[in-house]
């Protein structure tokens, strides 16, 4: 029902909404209702218990529900918003689910439009069923609705130049006499330089605001700036060599790795926080572990996270919680602890039987049969670190696959011979198997 009123929204695979070039998330509301009352059509339709999503652009309804698809979410863009209420205060609101009303433009055939022909209008209503403030989503949605950033191209650059001129002599005049003496010019000295230290620190966060807006403008630059690489190296593939298309995909990954255009902060998901950073962190890892063959540390991943994001960085828990979190929801990530205590983020496509296949022909080569293999060796030939070299060489050997020697020079794995070896006739080797490669190897180097 609700396609004949409001647009559909595209969710990422782990159930965030993708959000429009330019478009920055504002506010988060849980267990939030949209209806509307005065719409005689029922063309609007009513969505219960669900989250509200303030964006620059439009106010986003998904199911709250680990299991939602791309038919429930709907979008409500704020350029097709004509006026928003004013909430009153009385004593029934006291006791009542927060309520904030809009007037939403329909076009002729039902639809919500933003421009071009309206035909009628509905008030809609939400309902804030949640732990949620409603005064602070209040005024961002207001200060979201004014500011009308879909209409602009690009965000004018605010430079604000404060009258700091203030003719402040202290205890000397023009001349340079004295011009307060005792305590109160002691007092006038010190109010002095109070004031400076406050106008000093004001200037400091309106420089610190200032650096903050342009890193989401050079965010969104070089989001444009990779589409761009990434359009033309698809249409000159034949046209190039590989030191220039290597170069192409090296600034692709640069420019990447940038940043976030609308990281989840706690400022404006609230309750909703580790739930919805458990989300983009499922969608930011999707590349990294594509590069690096399904498996990555989690140090490696915070690195990585934190610097996408700028100056919102998170703190080691909350990366750990929002990993913990993938358990509830459809996602297709997981959180991996080894034996030894190593945790790594992989795919759930990931196949341990693979790697191991890799390993084994790699142990069974002659060189390997005589003196094993490190963990240096395997990271070459799995293309990973040499520590998630080492893990999954200890996983083989639990396996029953490896076996492994402690030396001062560190660890080298074996293959294991003890499956092929009769332990009632230790000398009979066969003509085929790992043990009967183990002793020609050895006899080639004697």
């Amino acid at each position: 029902m609700a396609g004949h009123c409001l647009p559909a929204v595209e969710l990422t695979g782990s159930g965030r909404p993708v959000l429009l070039p330019n478009e920055i998330e504002c506010y988060l509301l849980s267990s939030v209702d949209l209806l509307s009352e005065d719409d005689p059509s029922n063309s609007f339709p009513h969505l219960k218990s669900g989250i509200l999503i303030l964006t620059t652009h439009r106010l986003l309804w998904l199911l709250d529900s680990t299991t939602a698809t791309g038919s429930s979410a709907f979008a409500i863009p704020l350029g097709a918003i004509s006026y928003v209420f004013t909430p009153k205060k009385s004593l029934k609101s006291m006791f009542a689910s927060p309520r904030i009303r809009f007037q939403l433009s329909l076009s002729s055939d039902g639809r919500v439009s933003a421009s071009g022909s309206i035909s009628r209008s509905v008030v809609v209503t939400i309902v804030i069923r949640g732990k949620g403030d409603s005064d602070v989503f209040l005024s961002k949605f207001l200060e979201s609705w004014r500011s009308r950033a879909w209409e602009l191209q690009s965000e004018p650059s605010s430079s604000s130049g404060s009258g700091s001129n203030t003719s402040s002599s202290g205890m000397f005049s023009s001349d340079g006499t004295l011009r307060m003496v005792g305590v109160s010019g002691i007092l006038r000295k010190e109010q002095e330089s109070w004031e400076n230290t406050d106008r000093s620190l004001q200037e400091a966060f309106q420089d610190l605001n200032a650096l903050m807006s342009k890193a989401k403008e050079m965010v969104i630059l070089a989001e444009k700036m990779r589409l761009k690489l990434l359009a033309s190296s698809n249409s000159q593939t034949n046209e190039t060599n590989d030191e220039e298309m290597g170069s192409k995909e090296e600034m692709q990954d640069w420019l990447l790795s940038v940043g976030i255009i609308s990281p989840v902060t706690k400022e404006s998901a609230g309750a909703l926080y580790h739930q919805q950073l458990s989300r983009q962190l499922a969608d930011f890892v999707k590349i990294p572990l594509e590069r690096v063959g399904g498996m990555i540390n989690l140090i490696d991943i915070y690195c990585l996270f934190n610097r996408a994001r700028g100056t919102e960085l998170i703190s080691p828990d909350d990366l750990l919680q929002a990993c913990m979190l993938w358990e509830k929801f459809d996602v297709p990530v997981l959180l991996r602890k080894f034996d030894s205590g190593v945790m790594v983020i992989q795919n759930k496509s990931h196949s341990d039987e693979e790697v191991f296949v890799k390993i084994r022909m790699l142990v069974l080569k002659p060189d390997a049969l005589r003196a094993g293999i490190s963990a240096s060796d395997a990271a070459r030939t799995l293309g990973v670190a040499p520590a998630m070299a080492k893990e999954h060489l200890l996983t083989a050997e639990s396996k029953g696959l490896l076996c492994r020697d402690i030396s001062p020079d560190g660890f080298r794995f074996y293959i294991n011979l003890f499956p092929d070896i009769n332990q009632d006739d230790m000398y009979l080797v066969k003509d085929n198997g790992n043990y009967a490669s183990w002793v020609r190897a050895s006899h080639a180097r004697g």
